[in-house]
């Protein structure tokens, strides 16, 4: 498996193509059937993981194998799961009260859209790509699967297991690079879903837009963490730490930035580099400290520290020795204290291990800051008053948000995942994502009792009263 042979565009359409002529709404899974394919998807990714941990350490260069098992494999199959257990409540008919003057009973079936597309990236690129695609199968659609180019061991991974459990007009795995990928979000799917950059996101909605294709973006933004005055630096240093450099800060919802009260940054750096060396003993050497992705980025992350040291800013680093650092495509843990407001830090989201500190003459300053900005994927808040960081989120907005940690609300599966403005739109994980792969069809069943004179011209009394009774006459 080295990622080297591309889907050429006629097979990708090909492919398409029959999963269209496959889907019927007629042959559609029944949720028994459903259940026994979601539990062989544990069964699956479980019994996958030694293979999985590889091929992803393989793109990486240097992947921590227990964070490839808990955020990738665990959430995958806890995903799975869930969804099973919940299945046959989340996609029976619902009933809703018809609380209009027609008679008549109302309710809500769940039904499949299709064939929906996912578009997977390469920070998680397991489980980024086996959550959307669970979740879809389970609605009742089939698949395609375009994985990221960048981590071409793991899509091609993934194109080998999936082939050997599902028929390709049920799950296909579509590999190559940037011509795939925009083929990919140009064909008719009856869904897409894409998770990546908002530059990107951008093109994906407009080419999905020429099909009237629905789209679920899960893009990402600055995350700020606001620290109240009375937080208690040091425990809040700990899951700062591990949210921000969990996967050398390669997390959507990493906290991209801090804003702590005036005069605390110092300490606050210091409580921060501490709990690294206390996560990362020899970062260098240490398995559990993540490699970046590729050069590319790991060039923009150095480029990104050293505008910050010529500009001024207080540049502080976890000791490592730089040459195997270096060889290994390891960036140290970096903290920043008041870069200046036009620095790529500060500009754009940072997605490694490198944390910027502002400090903030109050809470107010802090908010303020917040909100002149795109709406983030991911707020966090601390303090030591809960109702007064709930009052922080009182006066923001964002994807979703944690209070006194990072990072850990994505792993509850059942509240939903999904950004807001710029940072994405629509949502998935547990049944929100059920319902954002379903299509909710209303049905009214008219009595039988009900003559249809009663409705049509020339209208009666009945139908005149009716229609005064609505207008509130």
């Amino acid at each position: 498996m080295d990622g080297s042979i591309a889907t050429s565009l006629d097979h990708l359409q090909t492919v398409f193509d029959r999963q269209k002529q496959a889907f019927s709404f007629a042959t559609v899974p029944s949720l028994k059937e459903r259940k026994a394919m979601l539990k062989r998807l544990e069964t699956l990714f479980a019994g996958h993981k030694d293979e999985l941990v590889a091929a992803i350490a393989k793109d990486f260069g240097s992947r921590s194998p227990m964070e490839t098992l808990s955020a990738e494999v665990a959430m995958s199959v806890i995903n799975a799961r869930s969804i099973r257990k919940n299945l046959d409540d989340w996609g029976r008919k619902r009933r809703v009260w018809n609380h209009s003057s027609i008679p008549g009973k109302t309710y809500v079936r769940y039904e499949p859209k299709g064939v929906v597309g996912v578009i997977a990236p390469w920070n998680y690129p397991f489980q980024l790509a086996a959550i959307p695609l669970t979740t879809a199968l389970a609605a009742g659609n089939s698949v395609m699967l375009k994985p990221s180019e960048i981590t071409p061991y793991t899509a091609d991974f993934m194109k080998e297991m999936f082939a050997k459990e599902f028929e390709e007009t049920q799950v296909a795995v579509l590999t190559g690079g940037t011509e795939v990928g925009e083929a990919f979000s140009s064909l008719p799917f009856d869904h897409l879903f894409y998770t990546g950059s908002t530059q990107v996101g951008r093109l994906v909605a407009m080419a999905a837009a020429k099909n009237l294709t629905p789209v679920t973006l899960e893009l990402g933004g600055k995350s700020p963490t606001i620290l109240l005055d009375d937080a208690d630096i040091e425990k809040s240093a700990q899951t700062i730490a591990m949210g921000k450099f969990y996967n050398a800060g390669q997390t959507c919802v990493a906290p991209d930035y801090l804003l702590v009260p005036q005069g605390k940054g110092d300490a606050y750096a210091s409580a921060i580099l501490e709990a690294v060396g206390n996560f990362y003993p020899d970062i260098a050497g240490n398995e559990d400290y993540s490699a970046i992705v590729s050069d590319r980025h790991y060039v923009r992350m150095t480029d990104m520290i050293d505008e910050a040291a010529k500009s001024g800013a207080q540049v502080r680093q976890a000791e490592a020795d730089g040459q195997k650092m270096s060889a290994g495509r390891k960036v140290p843990p970096t903290v920043i204290l008041n870069p200046s407001a036009d620095s790529k830090v500060m500009q754009e989201e940072i997605f490694g291990p490198v944390l910027p500190i502002i400090e903030v003459g109050s809470t107010d300053e802090a908010i303020a800051h917040v909100t002149a900005r795109d709406h983030p994927l991911a707020l966090y808040a601390y303090s030591r008053d809960e109702k007064a960081a709930e009052a922080v989120l009182d006066r923001t907005t964002s994807g979703g948000a944690c209070i006194n940690g990072t990072l850990m609300h994505v792993s509850v599966d059942d509240i939903p995942f999904g950004g807001v403005g710029k940072s994405g739109y629509g949502a998935y994980h547990g049944e929100r994502g059920f319902r954002e792969f379903s299509h909710e069809r209303s049905v009214l069943v008219m009595p039988k009792w009900l003559p249809p004179k009663l409705l049509t011209p020339p209208y009666t009394n009945f139908f005149k009263n009716m229609v005064n009774k609505q207008i509130g006459k």
